[in-house]
């Protein structure tokens, strides 16, 4: 695997390889840079991998969710994802204190991840599909982020957690 970083500026593409497997690649052209592989179908924990290192994350909570990221072989959280569904994003903050904003648009098809000074980190675009996609692009101002290869990771496992709450609702109705 290659590092994810070598990829600034690049179109990046999430893929379902296989419709019935909860593993997704992140590739440009056919060079795997990143792997989301979900626990179970249903469940909310899941496990990424890139050249930079390995992360897990849960979805926890009912009414107020939120979303802890660990580091590979780590006890502790790296970061707490905190979902503000009525702003159409959410607050990722790390355990030094530092935050990032997540911000959607209405049908969840464009997701972006913002620094404090509200630029532009990275901007996943084209988010759907039956067999689940989206295009990611990462921007100049994320190569020297230790955290951007993680960004990566956790915005696709949201989209992903969107797309499989909605498949819940349809269900429903």
């Amino acid at each position: 695997m290659k590092p994810l970083m070598d990829c600034i500026g690049k179109p990046l593409f999430w893929k379902q390889p296989h419709l019935m497997e909860s593993l997704f690649e992140l590739k440009e052209r056919e060079e795997v840079f990143g792997i989301l592989r979900f626990k179970n179908g249903f469940g909310s924990r899941a496990f990424g991998t890139t050249a930079e290192g390995e992360w897990s994350f849960k979805r926890q909570g009912f009414v107020h969710t939120y979303v802890t990221i660990r580091k590979s072989g780590e006890e502790k959280n790296y970061a707490i994802f905190r979902n503000n569904t009525w702003s159409g994003g959410g607050t990722l903050e790390l355990a030094d204190g530092r935050q990032y904003q997540a911000n959607s648009n209405y049908w969840h098809a464009l997701f972006e991840f913002k620094n404090e000074r509200n630029v532009p980190l990275m901007r996943f675009t084209n988010i759907g599909g039956f067999k689940l996609h989206a295009q990611l692009e990462i921007f100049k101002s994320s190569s020297n982020l230790v955290e951007a290869p993680m960004l990566a990771l956790l915005g696709w496992y949201l989209a992903v957690m969107i797309s499989r709450d909605g498949e819940m609702v349809a269900g429903v109705f």
